[in-house]
């Protein structure tokens, strides 16, 4: 612990002494706070780490249905607040355009993990529900820079988007909305305002605990839990451990890129990202857009180099699999690519094993972008690869 606040400090000064341009002020090494935190900042970084890395038992309201005991048994890599493996079974049915997210038969989100009182029942988890028209395996989102996301302001997002086509360029992004109407950011599918509404969903849903927004129980498959298997009150988690957890995500730094010593290595990396563009890829994953005044210095006023656009695009019938509130099955919000080069897997459920092979099986929106990549020559694909080997 002593170790990481000292590098951290020693980032912060760094940041502070820098002319570089405002972007490098957001960097900092996985699963490093952001540069430019306060000293109390900083405190509550550390203290939500302690608690995102943590293993909660039973008896202080893990479950009685649960995927894993602890935030970072799905965001491990390459630190913790990082991604993870397709872990997280997801269940939907979508009939004649209506998505139903199964909450009469316990919901969307499978739980596969059930605790020792539970299983004392002969219970050991969910099960897919009959009902449901589609599953997908997801894997767990990078959470480095979502504070840095949910500090981009609303007509940001919402001035990338063309619902309806009208420059006619394929491209009809659009933005994702929660069941009331407010903006999404997070979640694949956009269903997500905020970052404590995010950590309201990961806690219930992955480590089944109840919190002070939803202090309900979940249900096992839509039917009552046992009686005597839940011994801990409702809500689980209170308010102060629910901000906790959201101060250590909204502080997380975004993931740096790579800086080659060698000038021909920069060289490759600026052809590859003009290559990039130049296909279309830039039409969805925005490269940056910068946040707006906040009470925190260290997430105002700062470029994001997110490469998304933080909209809703249709990926077409390869891709499609589990439908959201407000989103088709073929439709997910555009992955960020800063820190692709930290990950083994890509695309949403993880099929994919190198960059390379996302691409070739993007289509619907992005059709016109990967027939492009296609054809491009030996050494532009080699050159738009070394470039996102660098994000």
């Amino acid at each position: 612990m002593l170790r990481s606040l000292h590098r951290t400090i020693l980032l912060v000064c760094l940041a502070g002494c820098s002319s570089e341009h405002s972007a490098e002020l957001v960097f900092a090494p996985p699963g490093e706070p952001l540069p430019g935190l306060s000293e109390a900042e900083l405190g509550r970084f550390l203290f939500g780490k302690a608690v995102f890395d943590r293993l909660t038992t039973p008896e202080e309201g893990l479950g009685p249905l649960f995927n894993e005991p602890r935030c970072f048994s799905c965001h491990d890599r390459p630190s913790s607040g990082g991604s993870g493996g397709a872990l997280v079974l997801k269940a939907t049915r979508f009939v004649d355009g209506s998505c139903d997210l199964l909450v009469a038969e316990g919901g969307d989100n499978i739980q596969r993990q059930a605790t020792p009182l539970l299983v004392a029942h002969g219970i050991h988890g969910e099960t897919v529900p009959a009902s449901a028209t589609d599953t997908v395996r997801v894997t767990a989102p990078s959470l480095y820079g979502l504070g840095l996301v949910a500090a981009i302001p609303s007509q940001s997002i919402l001035r990338h988007a063309d619902p309806e086509d009208v420059d006619g360029d394929g491209i009809s992004g659009r933005a994702g909305r929660t069941s009331d109407g407010r903006l999404g950011r997070f979640g694949r599918k956009s269903e997500i305002a905020t970052l404590l509404e995010f950590v309201d969903t990961a806690l219930r849903f992955e480590l089944g605990l109840t919190t002070t927004m939803n202090p309900i129980e979940e249900t096992l498959n839509g039917k009552p839990l046992p009686a005597g298997v839940d011994p801990m009150a409702e809500p689980e988690i209170d308010e102060r451990g629910m901000r906790v957890l959201t101060d250590y995500i909204n502080f997380l730094a975004a993931p740096p890129r790579e800086r080659p010593a060698l000038q021909s290595s920069r060289d490759s990396i600026a052809e590859g990202q003009t290559i990039f563009e130049s296909v279309g890829c830039t039409s969805c994953h925005t490269p940056q857009m910068t946040t707006g005044e906040s009470d925190v210095p260290a997430l105002s006023r700062k470029v994001v180099p997110l490469y998304s656009d933080l909209l809703l695009h249709d990926m077409g019938p390869g891709l499609a699999d589990v439908c959201g509130e407000n989103a088709t099955p073929s439709e997910y919000r555009t992955a960020r690519l800063w820190g692709l080069r930290d990950r083994s897997t890509f695309l949403h459920d993880g099929r994919a094993s190198s960059p390379t092979e996302a691409i070739l099986q993007h289509d619907g929106e992005a059709a016109g972008a990967r027939t492009r990549f296609q054809a491009l020559p030996a050494r532009d694909l080699a050159l738009l690869a070394r470039f996102l080997s660098s994000l």
